[in-house]
């Protein structure tokens, strides 16, 4: 379970099609009081930051539809609220380039 900290348009298909699944799954979690996951350290870090994690599904939807995928799963935005911003890491933005790197999945890292 990951939600990336690098840019949308850097990531590959694979990348930015996974993301968007697992933050769907953090949103339920959040928002729905779903029990699964609900102690994962990635999951931690957005709590009381809906308003920041709604803000990567936008961001990740833009990039979505831009590469020409059809998007069809809007969060409700009622639902974002707290911090807009996120500046708490799982790993450090120069640890997820290196992550992304050693994958060689096409991420433009």
């Amino acid at each position: 379970m990951r939600i990336w900290d690098i840019p949308p348009e850097q990531l590959c298909r694979n990348h930015l099609l996974g993301e968007h699944r697992e933050l769907h799954a953090i949103w339920s979690i959040l928002i729905n009081g779903k029990k699964g996951y609900a102690h994962h350290p990635e999951t931690v870090r957005w709590k009381g930051k809906q308003k920041a994690l709604y803000h990567r599904h936008e961001a990740l939807v833009r990039e979505m539809m831009r590469r020409g995928f059809h998007h069809q799963s809007p969060l409700e935005s009622r639902y974002a609220v707290g911090l807009e911003s996120q500046e708490v890491f799982v790993n450090s933005y120069e640890e997820q380039v290196l992550l992304l790197r050693q994958k060689q999945c096409g991420c433009r890292v």
